[in-house]
């Protein structure tokens, strides 16, 4: 990675099977023994050396028999259709993980990753409200994922609770709520009312900024 240029900034989801707050970070087991989620990401700025990567967005579906630092990971990676070739092969560099120091969040997946399937290009509706606890990002014909806010079981009202990693490689403060999940490409799979975070990141080759 010597010389590496890139970096990007903007809106996280991260939607999984598991019960919200994310056990990935607590370093506790998955809630079901596997874990099956995406993450998703509206990139605001960025750039890959000299190719400019703004307000294009990205999707990664991902299934795992285990604990995510148990490996053999499954993913398919869905692009923005409106991506230039340039712009889809900077997308595919970073993705790598090979543009990324280790223990950063690039470089771990492409550790614990031990398949890939064929990516997807295609239009990409990302919705995003950190602070309401609301998201959505939907790709026809491939998944459909949705957030609302973690609902009281006796008043109905919504709860609020943060999760504050100051040494988080995905994201150092990120919002919880609740996901709805139905993934119909290469990795099948639906949850309900299921965890979700929402973040705004900053990523680059040395790890995440905020």
């Amino acid at each position: 990675m010597e010389n590496t240029d890139w970096r990007l900034e903007g809106e996280w989801v991260k939607n999984c099977s598991c019960a919200y707050g994310c056990p990935c970070d607590f370093n506790a087991p998955p809630t079901l023994g596997f874990c099956n989620g995406l993450v998703a990401m509206h990139i605001t700025a960025g750039h890959f050396f000299g190719t400019v990567l703004d307000d294009l967005k990205f999707a990664v579906v991902v299934a795992f028999p285990g604990a995510l630092h148990e490996g053999n990971g499954v993913m398919q990676p869905i692009l923005d259709e409106r991506a230039s070739p340039a712009q889809r092969d900077a997308l595919f560099e970073i993705l790598s993980g090979k543009h990324s120091a280790q223990g950063t969040l690039f470089h771990i997946f492409s550790l614990i990753v031990s398949k890939v399937h064929d990516p997807v290009f295609a239009p990409i509706d990302f919705f995003f409200d950190k602070e309401g606890r609301t998201a959505r990002v939907a790709v026809p014909g491939v998944l459909s994922t949705s957030v609302e806010p973690i609902k009281n079981p006796v008043s109905g009202l919504p709860h609020r609770i943060q999760v504050v990693m100051p040494e988080g490689f995905e994201h150092r403060l990120a919002e919880v709520a609740s996901a709805d999940i139905l993934s119909t490409g290469a990795l099948r799979f639906e949850t309900k009312a299921s965890h979700s975070s929402l973040a705004t990141v900053v990523q680059t080759p040395e790890g995440v900024e905020s």
